[in-house]
């Protein structure tokens, strides 16, 4: 399916944002909320993308039901952009270079040229459908146009050979192209499962094809802002419930001395 052909500008370097600049007539498709700006003769078209079904269907991935399409209804050039959800990196995917289609994590979509068309993709093996963590549910781009997806952290980009294999943190892959094989492998061994800190299981991604990884994901940040605000409160508590005893043990000792 063929796509708006849009030029484009990201910027910054780890909170990153990508301008998007469209001709008349000419839109962009991107996740509810994903906006950051746009200049006059950009209108907001919110729909479910393709029918109710497409919207539950994204539900499922943890996305909005709705999905917004920024058309330039102007008579001149007009720009829009949007921004990373948390530090990390913007990535450009010209879909029909990469075989009109690509895979990434439910989390990793930004923004789409209008004619891209964004659904879910469920892995092919039990395995992965059970035990994949984040990658349990990927959303599958298609056509033939750019697409922007974001990682976080810093971006390492492979190329895999046939049957070149990779085991992988479930949380750090971004995206790869749909001829690599995905399924879940156990870790294995009684020390590695319980105290190897990587989790029961790993992506193994078999080529060929190119694949995206992030040393950040979204859920490994998450957890460490969690464990230090659990600190951080029990060092409140603790730190309250000392001056609370040392002010008992002051009055207790006056009534004494008296």
């Amino acid at each position: 399916m063929a796509a708006d052909i849009i030029d484009y500008q990201i910027f910054g370097d780890d909170l990153q944002c990508v301008e998007i600049e469209l001709d008349p007539g000419e839109g962009v498709r991107a996740e509810a909320g994903a906006m950051m700006y746009m200049e006059a003769g950009i209108e907001m078209q919110t729909s479910t993308g393709g029918g109710i079904f497409k919207g539950f269907k994204r539900m499922l991935t943890g996305e909005s039901f709705f999905i917004t399409t920024f058309l330039n209804e102007g008579r001149s050039k007009s720009r829009v952009a949007f921004g990373a959800p948390y530090p990390g990196k913007i990535i450009p995917l010209e879909l029909a270079q990469l075989g009109g289609e690509f895979l990434c994590q439910k989390d990793s979509f930004l923004c789409a040229a209008k004619g891209i068309d964004i659904d879910i993709a469920f892995t092919r093996r039990i395995g992965a459908g059970l035990f994949g963590g984040e990658g349990f549910i990927l959303q599958r781009l298609s056509g033939e146009g750019k697409t922007f997806v974001h990682a976080g952290g810093t971006i390492i980009k492979k190329e895999l050979g046939h049957s070149e294999r990779l085991r992988v943190d479930t949380g750090c892959l971004v995206a790869f192209a749909p001829t690599v094989d995905y399924d879940i492998q156990f870790i294995g061994g009684f020390k590695n499962a319980l105290f190897g800190g990587e989790g029961l299981f790993l992506a193994q991604l078999t080529g060929p094809g190119l694949v995206y990884l992030q040393s950040l994901p979204l859920s490994r940040l998450a957890d460490r802002i969690v464990a230090a605000a659990r600190f951080q409160q029990k060092g409140e508590q603790k730190g309250i419930a000392g001056i609370g005893g040392d002010i008992l043990g002051g009055i207790l000792g006056g009534d004494r001395d008296r």
